[in-house]
Order: C-alpha cells, then structure tokens, then sequence
C-alpha cells in the first residue's frame, strides 16, 4: 500500500478527536482484544491533545497527551494501524506530539511503555525511571521520561 501524502492533525475537538478513537478502537480494541472500557478512560475527552496521523484523510496513527502538573504530561495511547507499521508512523506520532508539547512549555514527558516497546521509546530519548513493571491492563508497562529542556 502506497502512502499518499501523510497530514498531520492536532485534535482538539470531537470531531478530530474521532479520528484518534477510530485508530485506536481498529489498532487496540480489535486487534488485542481489549475492551472499549479498557480502552477509553476518564483521561479521554476535554482537556486531552491528540495527534492524528492522516493517510488522505483516513486516521492511520494517533497519540494522545494530558497534563501531570505545570512542567509534566503523560503521553500514551500511540497506536499505528497495523497495515500502517514499519513506515517510521510511530515515531512520526511521538515527535509531533513532542513539538506540540514544547510548544505549550512542557519540559518533560512520561510514557508508560508496553514492555515491548522499550526499545523504540529508548531509540526515542526516553528513559526508564526505575526499571519496575506495572501492570497497565492486560500489558505489563515500564515507566520512562524524557525532558525536553
């Protein structure tokens, strides 16, 4: 499959934001099983920046970001579609996200990684802050951060 032109989207709106759940509902819900419920959380809606990767105009890779405190924010739910992996998505969503996070005078991220995702967070700039695993529903989870400043 060919990629057209790869459009970024900064979701604030519900609107965009459905293009974030469509990504994730076909990358997580369907593919692992996970429920809706699981899924989605009280961190889902207002307040919560999402980028959305568009493949003409079709949500191929999303992200989200919440605030922790003042300096601080949680950046999650990075999901690529799964016809769509192996293109550099997933570190085009992180990096889009981290430009955005920059821009609103965050100065670091956390990331609860999926065990198997170390590495490509690693490759990142994201470290681990403690090296213990957290259960994060069905997935065992490794805390990491990066600063940006």
């Amino acid at each position: 499959m060919a990629l057209k032109e790869i459009d970024v989207l900064r979701a604030e709106d519900e609107w965009q934001r459905a293009g974030a759940y469509s990504v994730r509902i076909q990358g997580m819900n369907r593919q692992y099983h996970i429920s809706l419920r699981e899924e989605f959380d009280e961190h889902d809606g207002d307040g919560t920046r999402y980028i959305v990767l568009l493949d003409g105009g079709y949500p191929v890779a999303t992200c989200r970001f919440y605030e922790l405190d003042r300096k601080s924010v949680m950046l999650g739910r990075v999901v690529v579609l799964p016809e769509y992996r192996g293109r550099e998505l997933g570190r085009r969503v992180v990096s889009e996200a981290e430009r955005w996070i920059g821009e609103r005078g965050y100065e670091r991220i956390v990331i609860d990684s999926r065990d198997v995702a170390v590495g490509f967070y690693g490759k990142l700039g994201y470290a681990p802050v403690d090296g213990h695993v957290i259960k994060s529903g069905a997935f065992d989870c490794v805390r990491m951060c990066k600063r940006l400043i």
